[in-house]
């Protein structure tokens, strides 16, 4: 282990009781001058002068921007409340089940009280669900993507196109996070053409629809309760919404296996034989995809609440261990090539969050439209991938061991970068609306 530097989890130990947060947030109001003040010292002080070694550093929560000051009051402590909650239980207890690609079923009901299954639905400002979905990322990239899709796309579709007697009976358990549902879409020869392409069908028969097809990187769908499955209905080759239960005959799902991120999120290949349910399980208002496009739109833009987080997590990570790990008889943060690294990837951190903010307040207008959703989404996880880059090359041999964590967002980095549209779609889509042009084929 490197002398000077502890990381969050131990190298070998098995899950068991968090770390401290290195980085945890204060109360905002409490500390603004404590910020300042600890700031103008920094600078001040001489280049011989070495910081007390349990010192916590200027700007903890590394809100350059106050972007947490727009929340109003109560919204403000309950952000602080669960960052607090995610740095000190969720960040280091999630390294080992990432390591072994395992999920913390544990973690599931801690998620849940803290409120974080009902975000769609529990009346916050759009705001504080972004900043919440950043939280998250900062803590475990895997359970933002957990938490993310079961608001934007389980909870959020069926709240908005489900029927009463769907409503009554699914919600209240996927808020608690209790229950979990499966968001399936992605086909195994579909991914960015899956709204010309989709092959799945559903078929009428009496009183019963009956589905066939596979589905393929479906997030929890091994570990759901229910799959939402987009199938082409065979009578009029629409593409409609349905619950599946998971324990119904002809549906299995295998888990993808040997991922290089969110090595914690239960992908799974779904083949649905000749799988009967009820005909009450066709969301009323998911009779064509233009519904699930709206929401499609709305999740899209939550990945780029996903690429900020990351990247902040990566200052954390790469801030603590400058500060601790020694080289040529000084602390890595006293070289200026280190501070220039550090001050990039806060950079590009803290841009990706003022445009997220900025994204918010459309959305919260009505406003928000599928080119500034890929926008934000494409240049969020661009900047990311290049801010955990640099933060794998200040820790040198160490950024490459997710014992550090850098080298665990390193690679979640990578899968960010690709789903909820690749970026050269998202760039496409981009593009086609500034010129008026489509160049998808």
């Amino acid at each position: 282990m490197t002398k000077g530097y502890v990381p969050v989890q131990p190298q070998g130990r098995a899950s068991g009781p968090s770390a401290p947060a290195e980085n945890r947030a204060e109360d905002r109001a409490e500390n603004r001058a404590e910020d300042r003040a600890g700031s103008d010292t920094a600078e001040s002080a001489t280049a011989g002068a070495a910081p007390e070694a349990a010192a916590e550093p200027p700007f903890p929560d590394a809100d350059l921007m106050y972007i947490v000051d727009l929340l109003p009051p109560d919204e403000q402590l309950r952000y602080q409340e669960v960052r607090e909650f995610l740095q000190s239980r969720i960040r280091a207890a999630s390294i080992d089940y990432w390591n072994r690609e395992e999920f913390p079923f544990g973690l599931l009901a801690e998620l849940g009280k803290y409120g974080l299954g009902g975000l769609q639905t529990d009346g916050t400002s759009k705001l504080f669900k972004g900043l919440m979905y950043v939280e998250v990322a900062r803590a475990d990239v895997s359970l933002s993507a957990l938490v993310g899709i079961h608001n934007e796309l389980i909870v959020g579709m069926i709240d908005e196109l489900g029927s009463e007697e769907q409503k009554a009976r699914w919600l209240p358990g996927l808020t608690a996070f209790t229950q979990l549902g499966a968001f399936a879409l992605t086909e195994p020869d579909h991914g960015s053409d899956i709204a010309g392409g989709l092959e799945t069908t559903a078929r009428l028969d009496g009183d019963e629809w009956v589905l066939n097809g596979a589905k393929r990187w479906i997030g929890a769908g091994t570990i759901a309760d229910f799959a939402l499955v987009w199938a082409r209905d065979v009578a009029d080759q629409h593409i409609k919404g349905f619950i599946v239960e998971t324990d119904r005959p002809g549906y299995t799902a295998t888990k993808i296996a040997n991922k290089i991120g969110l090595r914690i999120m239960q992908n799974a290949d779904i083949v649905l034989d000749e799988v009967r349910i009820p005909a009450a399980n066709l969301l009323p208002g998911a009779t064509s995809f233009s519904k699930a496009n709206e929401l499609l739109r709305d999740s899209r833009a939550w990945v780029g609440w996903q690429g900020a987080g990351i990247q902040l997590a990566a200052f954390d990570v790469a801030r603590a261990y400058s500060l601790k790990r020694r080289q040529f008889g000084k602390e890595l943060a006293r070289f200026q090539l280190i501070q220039q690294q550090l001050a990039e990837i806060l950079g590009n951190a803290t841009a990706s969050l003022a445009l997220m903010a900025q994204l918010a307040r459309i959305q919260e207008e009505g406003k928000l439209e599928m080119v500034q959703a890929a926008m934000a989404k494409a240049t969020t996880t661009r900047l990311a991938r290049a801010s955990v880059a640099m933060g794998r090359s200040l820790m040198g041999g160490n950024g490459i061991s997710s014992d550090y964590e850098m080298g665990k967002l390193f690679g979640d980095a990578e899968i960010l970068y690709t789903y909820e549209g690749s970026y050269e779609i998202n760039s496409l889509i981009v593009a086609r609306a500034v010129t008026g042009k489509s160049a998808f084929v």
